[in-house]
């Protein structure tokens, strides 16, 4: 009932503007799913993100990690218009996908530094299905690719207002953040404290001129930033025309996977092993020209007492 009751009294008067044409609303649903072999602290992180996003829907898990176009279909299927896709490999490499359903783009990211928000014991804390504020480093606009990165996270972490699930509350930070060709994700907190007299008679005035926020019946307020969790960064790889498919846009040159990073470790564990191995032979060939080497029989000499004694 009381959606027929919102239907009927306030749809032609929300949905109007000044000029009498129905204003544009913003819709956006996230699909949020993960690849098999997924590691508990992976899973944690998806909960925290599903927890997060009020206007995402998350599936089951993907059995395929080639047939990555089937995505588009369940998209389809669940009414979702943007894909968040886990994609673990070997028990320890996370990638992560984000693409506009059906047309595309897609980016394809590596993530690090993965904490989940019960790991972290952060104080922060903000209401379920509230909506976040996004703050972009200033970077994002120095590079297309970046700006196309930026306005795919604005499509998937930007809650729009009046989705399903959410609550007319903005109360914490969604901060991205650009350095070393990763993207640094934070999560935080506005948190409202009053200022007491104490405080209010210690501290200059100047400073208490840059805390406060506002003056209403309540008194004079100020804002602080408090860390909720959870955090992560993102190295892009590559950037897809299509969704989940089609000519590669962007590609990161400078991004080095990890299995190549493991194999050098070992290339270069088995290469002190070798170089070990032969200083040990050379030591043993020496040894055994000088006659030092044990565990071999010496041969009988002339002028030895079994050889005179005999």
């Amino acid at each position: 009932m009381a959606a027929v009751y919102k239907s009927l009294t306030g749809s032609s008067t929300k949905n109007a503007t000044t000029n009498g044409a129905p204003a544009k609303k913003n819709k956006q649903r996230v699909l949020i799913l993960s690849s098999r072999g997924v590691t508990f602290r992976q899973r944690h992180l998806l909960n925290d993100l599903y927890a997060l996003l009020p206007h995402s829907r998350k599936d089951a898990k993907l059995d395929t990690k080639t047939k990555l176009y089937q995505l588009n279909e369940l998209a389809d299927l669940y009414n979702c218009n943007n894909v968040l896709f886990f994609e673990a490999r070997k028990g320890k490499d996370l990638y992560i996908w984000m693409s506009k359903a059906p047309n595309g783009p897609t980016v394809k990211c590596h993530m690090q530094n993965l904490h989940t928000t019960s790991e972290l014991h952060f104080p922060g804390n903000c209401l379920r299905g509230s909506r976040p504020i996004l703050s972009f480093d200033a970077t994002f606009d120095s590079a297309p690719h970046l700006i196309l990165i930026k306005e795919l996270l604005t499509h998937v972490f930007g809650v729009p207002k009046g989705a399903r699930k959410t609550k007319p509350f903005v109360d914490h930070v969604m901060g991205f953040t650009l350095a070393d060709g990763k993207i640094w994700i934070r999560c935080f907190e506005i948190r409202e404290t009053a200022v007491s007299k104490a405080e209010s008679r210690t501290q200059p005035a100047e400073e208490m001129d840059k805390q406060i926020v506002a003056v209403g019946e309540k008194g004079e307020t100020k804002i602080n930033l408090v860390e909720i969790g959870p955090r992560f960064l993102l190295t892009p790889i590559v950037i897809l025309e299509s969704s989940f498919g089609g000519p590669v846009i962007y590609e990161n040159k400078e991004f080095v996977s990890p299995n190549q990073i493991r194999s050098e470790l070992r290339l270069s564990k088995a290469g002190r092993y070798n170089q070990r191995a032969e200083q040990q032979m050379e030591r043993k060939a020496k040894k055994g020209d000088l006659g030092l080497s044990t565990g071999k029989e010496r041969p009988n000499g002339e002028l030895e007492d079994r050889v005179l004694f005999a």
